[in-house]
């Protein structure tokens, strides 16, 4: 994963090592790659793979607890890797409580409290940006 992490592409990318992770078939789960790991990982982000392969691994990336679904708690950490989590940019509680209401809002088609993989690809088929 050193050696992953160091590379152009996934340098200042904030989910680097969350993609080391879904990617990695290792038994250990440290977000270590094998050769074929690592072409799976270039096949997926790919400008030729599909907008059911990207969003599957996306939806994989951002589900940091690995439980199937995006909660409140994923939904915060995926937040933060994007606002970054220094004091000058991290969100207030209210505002990251407020911030985590309008996702669901727009995403929660069965009003359960998450997003499974089903609703994460509706929202992302209306978003032309997402590939």
């Amino acid at each position: 994963m050193e050696v992953i992490l160091t590379l152009p592409e996934l340098k200042s990318n904030p989910f680097k090592t969350r993609i080391c992770q879904v990617f990695s078939t290792s038994e250990d789960r440290d977000g270590s790659l094998t050769f074929e790991d690592f072409l799976d990982l270039l096949s997926a982000f790919s400008d030729s793979a599909t907008l059911e392969i990207k969003s599957h691994y996306a939806f994989r990336i951002f589900d940091f607890d690995d439980d199937g679904t995006l909660d409140s708690g994923d939904l915060e950490k995926l937040v933060n890797c994007l606002t970054g989590e220094t004091a000058d940019t991290r969100l207030t509680k209210e505002e990251m409580g407020q911030l985590i209401t309008n996702i669901l809002d727009e995403s929660d088609i069965d009003k359960d409290g998450t997003v499974n993989l089903s609703e994460f690809q509706h929202v992302i088929s209306r978003s032309p940006d997402f590939v």
